[in-house]
């Protein structure tokens, strides 16, 4: 049967059929219909089954507020669960089903949770399942992981088929919301001369004044919003985009914005979402508000409706949610639910006012349509399973209990409205309480405040209280235009002349009958989506839960995908009631972002795939490519392992290249270190906090080789710190740890530093960095001239600013190979050429590039740590033998106190020596030495590891580092490791002798480096 009306729908082009199924029935539609719309228009009112209980559940909303019809989308890599059929724009060819329930939506076993509902209220699992303990393990706990959640995981193996991005813009106002207060809002604005930008969720221009009626400057307010988005339109000062909603406001103006691009025509060219990330000067909150649901028994069958949304599938959709409409209200705006129903051709049996005496002109042009009021009544209880048939009436006073039954197929309700606060509240912003509207509204003198003290989020038309046509446009035309002034222009606050009927008070109902204590009998919906009665409210008050807060978590209000926004202030009148409090003093939980769920594509951008993260290039990429180089993953770069030549494998490669290096001259591309400049009065001070050693003493024109440990002590990375002038360092880091360190170093400045006058930059790309190893290093820059690198000039760990070949250079004495090595660091732009000339310059000493694993081999051969290898996350600079490197000077550092505690100061710690294998083979990465007995988890006991092990060509043979129980006193000593035998066809156990020794296997004294 269809319900779609004869005529109507301002969104639909009814020339314009579309073809989409729902639980494998297929249906049609029309462009511009939602799904949810689609649906009721043929009449299928049962959608989904909650949460909890598994009841029927149906369309309540027209928009994001909806809790009931989530349901799945796509198939295969276009899969989607939890998605709103009322915010899914139809197209042909869509493919969606109901979620949570088994074996079929009409026929769910697990409706057998609601006949057990006494034995399930509230904060059940905490007291169910205490005891006895040893069942949480293998009974309650698999059974409640299965229960959870509504909707299905997409395979993992379907990939995303769409593409995502992000995009920045700079504005100096963004105003969301695109219904009249914001259009007004952005015009009075963008006229002054502000460059504003307009957002608005939905498709469509003009909220709901389309829909509710009334005249703007004699106009109908359809016909005032299109005059007025064509002026926004035509301004080069405003941008205006529709489907994007304002998810999240943040400090400093930064603001979220989410973007569905092509979710109404999957596959077409483009990305499917962007997320917008905005920074304003100032920001305008025009999100309207949301209507209130009443709290009666059976709130919640299918066909019980917001009288809003019927509204609006009316008006916009041309689709009647029921032949039969019982309206049911605390307020005169469903009135007009009901003369528009009545005017459509459609039956309203009668209109429940809880008002003793109704309402005012609404009510009385109601009674002239012919339709029935019953003021001072409520619903007692609604009748049906799967859809609604009738509604029993009582008074609202709680006295005679049912006074009658009316036949229905549609309830739509009506308890108020609520103003969209979430994003005024999102930086901070307060509310205070409303007595005259009943509900919370932006405090203006509390508003969310910038760098500068100053406000900049105000909100205005409904979303601060301001319901009524009139002074919605009032307060929009005076925000644009006061914000206006707040940016340095002149404007004038001028508000069109609007006209509607007048309407009369709202009364504070929220349960029918009134002062009734609903018991478990009596399934009166809070949140639909968590399936949380006014019992439970009710319960948790009796059982302690005062707090807001506490109470929303021992009853998961709120606590769903609709982050609250129609149960929220019921459950806190309930509350407040259940206390003995007024609401206002009960307060409010706290709003977070996103205003609605966002997909998980839209956050992560292009970075998926091969760009999961940035893919990061050095200015010599280009030769490594034309060069044979065999790549390495480095934290977020491609670094070159070797650089094979003709038949070679990569470990006659990597021999090679150490061999010309240690006999003659290497060069390495060193551009990925990490460069972080630190500046200020007190960055001295700062480096000494952030280093093990003193950084602050460090002489101007000198390199220090600093540790970095995190507040637990642990050793997090390691570089070369210099000291660049009396307020200026460098600090040098992993190629991995960059972002890391830097983003480490910012955390403890901004949040426990925060007065310190410390300016860090993170110049990691801004400079090429070369490494020249080998003896002949020195011949090779005094080949190419311009400053002077002798000894003398520049010794072992000093550095200098000046020219090599015509090209800027900073130049450092610094060694990781054990060679003479100089690390000369090149404006980024110049890096290339200047790679160029060390190649020509240095062909007839046979300069070879190297790459990381020759690196790696060379420094293991000095014995040198690497983070990652020799650090793991639990290892202590103390268990690597740097005690050298922790100053006992100064007081404190990062992870001082962490390593005084007792198990980091025991002695019997595995700690780092050199390892030498009997056979001189090489030693399986990452194997244990076993040791007698078992340890407390029953595994057999070990005493060490093998951290790094390489062949070595320089020593022709084996070498390896590792961390060994009480390992420097156990010199000489020789020990098995075991490790998976490298025959893949034999799942057997290889034992290696070998014996610890120090682990500076090459040039002990350092004489090669310091030359």
């Amino acid at each position: 049967m269809s319900t779609r009306l004869a005529r109507g729908g301002r969104f639909t082009d009814r020339s314009k059929q579309i073809g989409f199924t729902f639980n494998g029935r297929r249906f049609t539609g029309y462009e511009g219909d939602t799904l949810a719309s689609a649906l009721l228009a043929a009449d299928q009112v049962l959608l989904g089954r909650s949460y909890k209980f598994h009841r029927p559940r149906g369309i309540v909303a027209s928009g994001p507020e909806e809790p009931n019809a989530l349901v799945h989308l796509g198939e295969g890599a276009r899969f989607e669960p939890d998605q709103r059929a009322t915010t899914t724009e139809l197209f042909d060819g869509l493919v969606s089903s109901s979620q949570n329930h088994w074996p079929s939506l009409e026929f769910d076993v697990g409706e057998i949770n609601a006949k057990l509902a006494r034995f399930l209220p509230a904060g059940f699992y905490y007291k169910t399942f205490l005891w006895p303990r040893s069942f949480w393990k293998h009974l309650y706990e698999p059974v409640i992981r299965q229960a959870a959640g509504l909707g299905q995981a997409p395979h993992p193996e379907a990939r995303d088929a769409d593409r995502y991005e992000h995009y920045h813009a700079h504005v100096d106002l963004l105003v969301v919301g695109g219904g009249v207060a914001g259009l007004l809002a952005a015009k009075t604005a963008a006229e002054a001369g502000a460059e504003v930008l307009l957002i608005e969720q939905t498709a469509h221009w003009g909220g709901r004044a389309p829909v509710d009626g009334g005249t703007i400057d004699g106009m109908e307010p359809g016909a005032w919003v299109d005059e007025t988005v064509a002026a926004l339109q035509a301004m080069p000062n405003v941008k205006m985009r529709s489907r994007m909603m304002g998810a999240g406001v943040y400090d400093h103006g930064y603001v979220l914005g989410y973007e569905r691009l092509t979710d109404h025509k999957p596959g077409a060219a483009g990305p499917r979402h962007r997320l917008w990330r905005i920074r304003a000067k100032q920001v305008i909150t025009a999100t309207g508000a949301i209507e209130r649901p009443l709290s009666f028994a059976g709130n919640d069958v299918p066909g019980v409706m917001l009288a809003s949304a019927v509204r609006d599938y009316v008006v916009n959709w041309g689709v009647a949610p029921g032949d039969r409409t019982v309206v049911v209200t605390n307020n005169d705006d469903a009135y007009r639910t009901a003369i528009l129903l009545k005017q459509a051709g459609l039956d309203v049996p009668a209109i429940i006012d809880a008002r003793p005496m109704g309402g005012g002109a609404l009510m009385q042009e109601a009674r002239d349509l012919g339709i029935k009021v019953e003021p001072g009544r409520g619903i007692s209880k609604v009748l049906g399973g799967q859809r609604v048939s009738g509604v029993a009436i009582c008074d609202q006073t709680g006295s005679g209990g049912e006074l009658d039954t009316i036949a229905c197929d549609a309830v739509a309700m009506s308890g108020g409205w609520s103003p969209v606060v979430h994003l005024f509240s999102h930086c901070g912003g307060k509310l205070e309480w409303d007595a005259e509207g009943h509900f919370f509204r932006p405090d203006a003198s509390r508003a969310p405040t910038g760098a500068d003290g100053a406000p900049f989020v105000s909100a205005c038309g409904a979303a601060n209280g301001f319901l009524s046509l009139p002074e919605t446009l009032h307060c929009a035309a005076k925000a644009g235009a006061a914000v206006a002034g707040k940016l340095g222009h002149e404007a004038t606050a001028t508000t069109p002349e609007a006209v509607v009927t007048p309407e009369s008070p709202l009364a504070p109902v929220w349960l029918m009958p009134q002062g009734a204590r609903a018991d478990l009998k009596m399934k009166a919906f809070l949140d639909y989506q968590n399936d949380v009665k006014v019992s439970d409210v009710q319960l948790a008050a009796r059982e302690g839960y005062e707090s807001v807060e506490h109470t929303k978590r021992y009853t998961t209000l709120g606590m769903a995908s609709d982050q609250g926004k129609l149960s929220n202030i019921n459950g806190l009148a309930i509350l407040a009631d259940a206390l003995g409090t007024p609401i206002p003093q009960v307060g409010t939980t706290t709003f977070r972002p996103p205003y609605t769920p966002i997909s998980f594509g839209a956050i992560a951008g292009e970075a998926r795939g091969d760009i999961f993260q940035p893919l990061r290039r050095t200015p010599m990429q280009d030769w490594h490519e034309a060069n044979n180089a065999a790549w390495e993953i480095v934290g977020q770069w491609r670094r070159p392992y070797c650089y094979p030549r003709g038949g070679e494998t990569r470990h006659d490669a990597v021999n090679r290249e150490i061999t010309a290096t240690r006999e003659s001259l290497g060069l390495l591309d060193a551009s990925t270190l990490g460069k972080i400049l630190v500046k200020g009065p007190d960055a001295g001070r700062f480096l000494d906090m952030m280093y093990t050693n003193m950084m602050s003493t460090l002489p101007v024109g000198k390199c220090r080789y600093g540790l970095m440990c995190n507040e637990n002590g642990f050793l997090m990375d390691d570089g070369v710190v210099v000291r660049l002038s009396e307020d200026s360092w460098l600090c040098h880091t992993t190629s991995g740890g960059a972002d890391h360190v830097h983003a480490h170093m910012e955390d403890w400045l901004q949040c426990e530093w925060w007065d310190w006058k410390v300016y860090t930059a993170n110049l990691t790309e801004q400079y090429a960095q070369i490494a020249v190893v080998g003896p002949n290093a020195r011949k090779l820059l005094e080949k190419l001239g311009g400053m002077d690198v002798s000894p003398e000039a520049l010794p072992f760990m000093g550095w200098a600013d000046g020219s090599l070949a015509d090209t800027p250079v900073r130049v450092y004495r610094i060694s990781f190979s054990g060679e003479l090595s100089y690390e000369i660091a090149i404006p980024a732009n110049r890096g290339r050429a200047f790679w160029g000339k060390l190649l020509e310059a240095g062909a007839e000493w046979n300069i070879t590039p190297y790459g990381t694993e020759a690196l790696h081999v060379m420094r293991a051969e000095k014995g040198f740590i690497m983070i990652g290898d020799e650090s793991d996350g639990t290892v202590i600079p103390q268990d690597l033998g740097l005690n050298w490197a922790i100053s006992k000077k100064k007081d404190d550092y990062l992870g001082k106190r962490a390593q005084e505690r007792h198990d980091m100061a025991r002695g019997d710690r595995w700690k780092l020596v050199g390892l030498k294998t009997l056979d001189g083979s090489v030693l399986p990465d990452g194997c244990y030495a076993p040791a007698p007995g078992k340890n407390a988890n029953g595994q057999r006991n070990t005493q060490g590891r093998v951290t790094s092990t390489y062949w070595s060509p320089t020593l022709k043979k084996g070498i390896a580092m590792g961390l060994v129980l009480n390992g420097p006193d156990r010199m000489g000593e020789v020990i098995s490791f075991t490790a998976e035998d490298q025959d893949e066809t034999r799942d057997e156990l290889t034992t290696v002798e070998a014996r610890i020794v120090n682990p500076v296997f090459f040039d002990p004294k350092g004489e090669k480096q310091d030359v």
